[in-house]
């Protein structure tokens, strides 16, 4: 991107295209005392050409009276490589509010200034969010400024979301990234209807377009791409199962949007599921509420990267246990039927592989396989976030002999694997993992680099002697 200096006052190329000041194409350089202006050659007709000058010079001298500093930065890599890293930058203390307060944020390189997309986040504190973009190596500082302007900057959604076919469909351009199941999904024609259910991803797809999820495999109907519902649970004394959907015991269902978004930066959404138990007194009860929480970052290499989040809250005064169990809750994966344990393989952050992951703990584990992409190999990337239960959090892996020898995959981090956990009324719970979904192959490098950009970000220092409230 072209920036464009003028009496001490950077523009954006994006932002002169978005007013349609500068139709996109190829540039020149016109020089005059104290301002460089770009224009085109080829695309502008020369009996338009001072017209246009005009506007473009009206259009300067407008931001240059409305354009303040707000804040300079330092964003500090730290002793680890960063790649496409999501980073936050509070504004609470500029007394942020949308109807008075237009903001601009520039990366600076020397006497050049980039205009970097960005996203506000408001709730219990307002945040800018951006992504440091392309590579920025250990040890290293990149430097920015916030600035407010007159009009805001404008960049398009880089994640797309859409209702479809009972599913919200989040996708980037033509190519699908994931899919949010609301409405019911019934099990094939002569399964029990106890197997139906609501509140899944699936499909989830690579960069290439590879199809990573399953549902109701014949082997396990109750299996629904990835999901995270809980297996061993006590309300008082009686057993509750919301995993193994042919007890009867119990379900989870999507109960409605809480908030949707859509920006440059991410795109998602926060929805309400219910943990159903049939066996109350006085029919189905919620027995837990859960906040589902999935954001999918807009980067520009050819991975996808989306965060789930899970808060738990119940209703019930005596709370719900859940007990120790090799499955439940955390993150569940059932992977595509094409991987089996010739073809697919597991590596975590302590070095466990296929053979020895099971009931053992890790930060991360790289899950991935055979597919039809033209590298030959998709898979994902499971982060587990430093506050959540148990992290490094042990996990189930199926043995290499699953499903009679042929080894298909399945992959959770399981929170309660060796203990319980009581749920008390009044008190909320949170998971938290991020997924990176790939085409090729994942290093033990690449992957602790991202674990590192999500449980340790990026620090930023802010130069205090320019913050203007």
């Amino acid at each position: 991107m072209s920036i464009v200096f003028c009496w001490k006052q950077f523009i954006s190329r994006r932002e002169l295209i978005i007013t349609g000041q500068c139709p996109d194409g190829q540039m020149l350089t016109i020089a005059l005392p104290s301002i460089d202006i770009y224009v085109l050659t080829d695309k502008i007709k020369l009996q338009a050409f001072y017209k246009q000058f005009l506007f473009i010079l009206l259009t300067l001298f407008s931001l240059q009276v409305g354009a303040q500093d707000l804040l300079k930065f330092e964003v500090e890599a730290g002793n680890v490589d960063r790649t496409d890293c999501p980073v936050s930058l509070s504004i609470d203390h500029l007394n942020y509010n949308t109807d008075s307060l237009k903001l601009a944020l520039f990366e600076v390189k020397g006497k050049t200034e980039m205009a970097i997309p960005f996203q506000l986040e408001t709730g219990s504190g307002a945040k800018v969010w951006f992504v440091l973009n392309g590579q920025t190596l250990k040890n290293t500082k990149r430097n920015f400024v916030l600035r407010k302007t007159i009009s805001s900057q404008n960049f398009n959604s880089g994640i797309k979301a859409l209702k479809k076919d009972g599913a919200l469909n989040l996708s980037s351009g033509d190519k699908p990234i994931l899919s949010y199941q609301i409405e019911t999904v019934n099990p094939p024609k002569g399964v029990s209807p106890l197997f139906k259910r609501s509140a899944f991803l699936h499909p989830v797809t690579s960069p290439g377009g590879e199809v990573l999820t399953r549902i109701q495999a014949p082997d396990h109907y109750h299996h629904y791409g990835i999901w995270n519902p809980w297996t061993l649970t006590f309300i008082g004394k009686r057993e509750v199962d919301f995993w193994n959907l042919y007890k009867g015991q119990g379900t989870v269902r999507f109960a409605g949007f809480i908030s949707q978004v859509e920006g440059p930066v991410y795109t998602g959404f926060k929805s309400l599921q219910e943990h159903i138990d049939f066996g109350a007194v006085g029919g189905d009860a919620v027995a837990m509420n859960e906040l589902f929480d999935v954001r999918v970052w807009s980067l520009n290499n050819q991975r996808y990267m989306f965060d789930y989040t899970s808060t738990l809250n119940t209703p019930l005064d005596s709370g719900i246990l859940l007990a120790a169990y090799r499955y439940g809750g955390g993150i569940g994966w059932r992977a595509t039927e094409k991987w089996t344990k010739d073809n697919s393989s597991v590596l975590t952050s302590e070095g466990k592989t296929r053979k020895d992951a099971d009931g053992s703990n890790a930060r991360w584990c790289v899950v991935e396989g055979e597919s039809a992409t033209k590298e030959g190999r998709s898979g994902i990337l499971f982060l587990s976030y430093p506050a959540n239960r148990m992290h490094p959090e042990p996990m189930r892996v199926w043995p290499m002999d699953a499903n009679g020898g042929r080894g298909d995959m399945y992959f959770e981090f399981c929170p309660i694997r060796h203990k319980d956990w009581k749920i008390e009324k009044g008190n909320d719970y949170t998971l938290k993992y991020r997924l990176v979904v790939f085409d090729g192959k994942m290093t033990p490098e690449e992957a602790e680099n991202y674990w590192q950009a999500f449980a340790n970000p990026p620090k930023i220092l802010i130069d205090n002697g320019i913050t203007k409230k």
